[in-house]
């Protein structure tokens, strides 16, 4: 690998390259991230200009390496879980098990260690192997003979038979996937240990042609009895092989990149869902679609036609259980813990609150991130005629166990009582 200079950037930050830190091919993957809105790349009089949004993670290109800090500083056992809980990952991960240790690389050897972790538990346990049909030139009759290729290119010899077989191989899609995943690890880890560790346990497992016949190969897997033990590991490898995002947040589709980049208002939305689910689900309530017949629809403006929709639309029981109430939550990755909350925000959850909840008592929910300890607050808003609505700003506590703050969640969101 040749030397690349370090660029270091914080969430939202900015840097200027030299023209010559990116060459052609570096261009067109940035431009191909910015069409996603992870950051921003301009033409500037000596080089370029580079700025990411709230995108976080580790991007190598041909001649630099992008490291993108996140804003919220959390170690890295707590990172790990909420991580987890965000991609909703089948099994918990074993935090005492591994130092989580929130380097200066941040995520990228985080996401590689939780991967090392889960590929260990299946060599121990012993791969999942399957019958894999071959074709094969061979001294003895093994399997079946190929006839036709036998009279064809033997033309009756029977000293080389073509034979098909149906051998009990570890060289199956479930383990390729991992075993490429596993040498992309390489490349982006950065702690000695731990790459030490990932060229070890990489030679266990079968690779794939490419990264990409990998991923296609995740999208088709169906789990069950069989292989319902991958599913976590696969979980890791999904997240290294998007190299541009995770396509279960971000629904990527397509540019695969040396790197490892998340969309952490995304993945905030992912865990605020959980969260607001698993606190509903608990007082009998549910999550239901905030789009369609439940979705709030500007019309008769100048052109197509707009909605309103709410990151999480609670169904909750109310006093008549034959007609339950719905609760408008929005996940805000901000600092709603250091800051008061923006005009736009105000305005975004007063609709949702009219859209959605009875006039006499307008209520919506706003969840952020709060480092240090969990927070709740509420925004009354009046106008000449009286109250407008009420809104509840809760903080997560993202040092806390995700289990624990789906039970504060739901001890403070507002029930119907309506």
């Amino acid at each position: 690998m040749p030397d690349r200079t370090e660029v270091r950037l914080a969430e939202y930050g900015s840097a200027l390259l030299g023209a010559a830190q990116l060459t052609p091919r570096d261009v067109k993957r940035l431009r191909g991230l910015q069409t996603r809105g992870c950051l921003g790349l301009d033409q500037a009089r000596s080089g370029w200009r580079l700025k990411v949004e709230a995108t976080v993670g580790i991007l190598v290109l041909d001649r630099i390496r992008l490291v993108i800090e996140p804003k919220f500083a959390i170690p890295g056992e707590h990172l790990m879980r909420w991580l987890a809980y965000g991609l909703s990952a089948p099994t918990p991960l074993p935090a005492t098990a591994r130092r989580w240790a929130t380097g200066p690389d941040g995520y990228a050897d985080l996401v590689a260690a939780a991967l090392l972790e889960q590929c260990e538990q299946l060599v121990r346990e012993g791969l999942r192997r399957d019958y894999v049909r071959r074709q094969s030139l061979e001294p003895v009759l093994r399997g079946r003979l190929d006839v036709a290729a036998q009279v064809s290119r033997r033309y009756g010899q029977l000293d080389q038979l073509h034979v098909r077989t149906f051998d009990l191989e570890a060289d199956i899609w479930d383990n390729r996937v991992l075993g490429t995943a596993l040498r992309v690890a390489r490349t982006l880890a950065t702690h000695p240990d731990l790459v030490r560790d990932l060229h070890a346990i990489a030679d266990a497992f079968p690779q794939a042609p490419t990264p990409d016949a990998a991923l296609r190969s995740l999208d088709r897997t169906r789990y069950t009895r069989l292989n319902a033990r991958y599913r976590a590991a696969h979980t890791w490898a999904r997240l290294l092989l998007r190299g541009g995002g995770v396509t279960d947040l971000l629904t990527d589709d397509g540019l695969t990149a040396d790197g490892l980049l998340l969309a952490m208002p995304a993945l905030w939305e992912a865990v605020v869902r959980r969260l607001a689910t698993e606190a509903a689900t608990a007082q009998g309530g549910r999550n239901v679609p905030s789009g369609g017949a439940t979705g709030i629809t500007v019309l008769g403006d100048l052109g197509s036609n707009s909605t309103f929709r709410p990151d999480v639309l609670l169904s909750l029981p109310g006093r008549d259980p034959s007609t339950p109430t719905l609760l408008p939550v929005d996940a805000k990755y901000k600092r709603y813990d250091r800051y008061g909350v923006g005009a736009g925000d105000v305005h975004q959850l007063l609709t949702y609150s009219a859209g959605y909840t009875p006039s006499t008592d307008p209520r919506a929910v706003i969840v952020h991130p709060c480092p240090g300890g969990h927070s709740h607050r509420v925004l009354e808003v009046n106008g000449p005629q009286g109250s407008l609505g009420s809104i509840h700003i809760l903080g997560v506590d993202t040092l806390a166990a995700p289990q624990q703050t789906a039970v504060w969640i739901r001890s403070v969101l507002p029930w119907a009582d309506w």
